[in-house]
């Protein structure tokens, strides 16, 4: 059984600065009321502890500041799940920024053999749901909220983001890109939704380079880092720079290991606690950085 759906489940206060990053801002305009937003730093302090454990493993400050994202922008951000990084950029972006929840196309879910009909249902009314439940995450400093489908994507979106974020959202496309050709269209949205000279940052599972592309398809949930550079430029984008900010060089995937053996869902070693303790130890999954400008 595929369990990509465990990723859904998942997305340091230091702040970081790349050369990469600040060659981008440079190109980036200046965004309104930037000063009367909260720091990114004071935004990370303020988070609960169980959110703040994982900074060491995915690293939100260093990876906005590669991104170039900043206050006033809007973002679009692929596949929000509950709202992990949605949480932080809400605040961060400020009430003259938004930010714009995009999940799969509805028949793409009807394609994980795990999906129920219940689940399906309760996905048809995604666009609403999400929206209302970011409404929740909001405060009157807070960034606006939108939402839409990916291959569906209205047109007042068109040429309205600032940067389009995938984190750790494209193994599922890639998966059924060959059904359904769901990474080609995602990706086709993504350029479509951007400003010209508008950025793309990807964060994803990240597999060996040797490894068989069979085993990198995205059904374990790791894609190889040649893969998206090659699918982001066939889909129009320039590609800028990568980062090794969230790179865990003791995650060493072997034919048949899946992201979700490691934490936080240690799906595969539940019952059995000395293969968890391993899995402890390796702590979570190795990850590309990658960024990506739509030509001006």
């Amino acid at each position: 059984m595929n369990k990509s759906i465990v990723s859904l489940a998942m997305v340091t206060a230091l702040l970081f600065t790349s050369s990469n990053a600040q060659s981008h801002d440079k190109q980036t305009k200046k965004h309104p009321a930037q000063h009367s937003t909260q720091s990114l730093s004071i935004i990370l302090e303020q988070k609960p502890n169980k959110v703040k454990a994982r900074y060491d493993a995915r690293h939100p400050a260093q990876t906005i500041d590669f991104f170039g994202i900043k206050p006033g922008m809007t973002v679009v951000e692929a596949l929000p799940g509950g709202g992990w990084y949605s949480k932080i950029l809400l605040p961060y972006l400020g009430k003259q920024g938004k930010l714009i929840g995009t999940d799969y196309a509805f028949d793409m879910w009807a394609k994980f053999d795990w999906m129920t009909e219940e689940m399906l249902a309760k996905n048809k009314t995604w666009v609403k749901d999400w929206t209302n439940k970011a409404q929740e995450w909001r405060n009157d400093h807070s960034a606006s909220v939108d939402a839409f489908r990916l291959g569906s994507m209205p047109k007042e979106v068109n040429g309205s983001a600032d940067a389009v974020v995938f984190i750790r959202a494209l193994h599922n496309l890639a998966l059924f890109e060959n059904n359904g050709g769901y990474l080609t269209a995602a990706l086709k949205d993504a350029y479509k939704a951007l400003k010209p000279g508008g950025i793309a940052g990807v964060v994803q599972h990240m597999a060996p380079e040797k490894a068989s592309d069979e085993w990198a398809n995205g059904n374990y949930g790791y894609l190889k880092k040649s893969f998206v550079i090659a699918k982001m430029k066939n889909a129009g984008f320039e590609y800028i720079s990568s980062s090794d900010i969230n790179v865990n060089p003791k995650d060493k995937p072997k034919k048949n290991d899946g992201v979700w053996r490691l934490s936080p869902s240690f799906s595969t070693s539940k019952d059995k606690p000395e293969l968890k303790k391993e899995y402890i130890a390796i702590g979570e999954s190795t990850r590309m950085t990658l960024l990506f400008r739509k030509p001006n």
